[in-house]
């Protein structure tokens, strides 16, 4: 990965009041923030950058009595709830394993909301925090939070994805805005599990177009020989109002066979219209996974998309955009709970090169400034 001049952490969990969160004052427990991190990113009707911070609120001691407990969010306060440590797997510091009858079925060690953070131009500087217009959960089926923001500019009005979370439904909800600060709650738009809905800044075809991730546990085979690998990957949907979508029938980004780096993969930036390398088309920065301990190492890596027809890639680089940067964590080393996680989630064009924005180690927000002449097809 090319080093970059501009590479930095702007907001870290130590720049979180919870004198403010959502959930201040609602039980008698402490809370800490586990990670500050995802960010959707927007340019703002003032010319700033607003990033929407997942904030995970989590127990300070878990641990009371012989049990573990989660935080839930019902009828507008939050409660503990609280499984016998001796029926649980807690492995992964994120989340915990309960019996299920045969199936998966965890709980969350925090509770996820979104924080508004205003960014000056460049995306170096914080101007405010508007804790004032923090989301939390306000249905059902948002009860364990709500997660991982992507938010998309089209034709002036802004739309943001969010995954909610809850025994009822994995599902993904949107969100609208006219000034990407006041958001209202649309509902839920995809009824499945999908870590990575993303909107395209602009329309195809005069439709709303996105990109999506859904999630299984089986896969069927391509044949031998095939340059693809089974796996998730990253498909299409359409829809003529951003409320109804329709997966569309060719595939889209999918894992290459020639390669363990991308063996999970999901998208990261809502795609923009731009142009690469003399080349017009949708500029798409996706996350690949490779296998390695409880969460794997993520990369950020990027495809040029079809302007008329998103599944047909023009340009891509197998090598990747961005990499975890073990140097802007180490101050936050003690903090730190996985490493080699990059998760890039915003992107906004600056002239000569993009403001990314990436969530790094599931802790903190980074922004990276990426020269335009980075991308440098294969």
């Amino acid at each position: 990965m090319p080093d970059y001049d501009t590479d930095r952490l702007v907001f870290a969990p130590g720049d979180v009041d919870l004198c403010r969160s959502p959930m201040a004052g609602a039980f008698d427990a402490e809370t800490y923030v586990l990670g500050a991190f995802n960010p959707g990113m927007t340019r703002l009707p003032n010319g700033n950058l607003l990033l929407m911070v997942r904030v995970a609120e989590a127990l300070r001691h878990p641990n009371h009595d012989g049990h573990i407990r989660a935080i839930r969010w019902e009828d507008g306060t939050y409660r503990l709830d609280a499984w016998p440590l001796s029926e649980v797997d807690t492995a992964d510091p994120r989340k915990f394993m309960v019996p299920g009858g045969g199936w998966k079925v965890m709980a969350l060690t925090s509770l996820s909301w979104l924080l508004p953070v205003e960014l000056s131009a460049d995306g170096l500087q914080v101007v405010a925090v508007h804790y004032d217009r923090a989301i939390g959960p306000a249905a059902d089926y948002q009860c364990y939070g709500v997660e991982d923001a992507r938010i998309s500019c089209v034709e002036g009005r802004y739309y943001m994805t969010t995954c909610s979370v809850s025994p009822e439904r994995h599902s993904t909800t949107l969100y609208t805005s006219e000034n990407a600060l006041d958001w209202t709650l649309e509902g839920i738009v995809l009824d499945h599990q999908n870590k990575d809905m993303l909107i395209f800044e602009g329309h195809v075809d005069g439709k709303f177009w996105a990109q999506t991730r859904p999630l299984g546990d089986l896969y069927f085979a391509y044949p031998p020989g095939s340059e693809w690998r089974a796996g998730p990957s990253i498909n299409l949907s359409s829809s003529p109002d951003a409320l109804h979508w329709k997966p569309y029938e060719k595939p889209g980004i999918r894992p290459h066979a020639a390669t363990i780096a991308t063996a999970r993969m999901g998208g990261g930036t809502p795609p923009i219209l731009t142009e690469i390398a003399g080349m017009r088309g949708w500029l798409s920065l996706w996350h690949g996974v490779e296998p390695k301990g409880i969460v794997g190492t993520y990369r950020t890596y990027w495809s040029l998309l079809d302007p008329d027809d998103p599944s047909r890639t023009l340009a891509t680089q197998h090598e990747p955009l961005i990499e975890a940067n073990g140097a802007l964590t180490q101050p936050l080393s003690d903090a730190m709970y996985i490493d080699d996680v990059v998760f890039t989630t915003g992107i906004a064009d600056a002239g000569d090169h993009f403001v990314v924005a990436s969530g790094e180690a599931d802790l903190a927000c980074r922004i990276t400034h990426v020269p335009k002449g980075a991308f440098r097809p294969a």
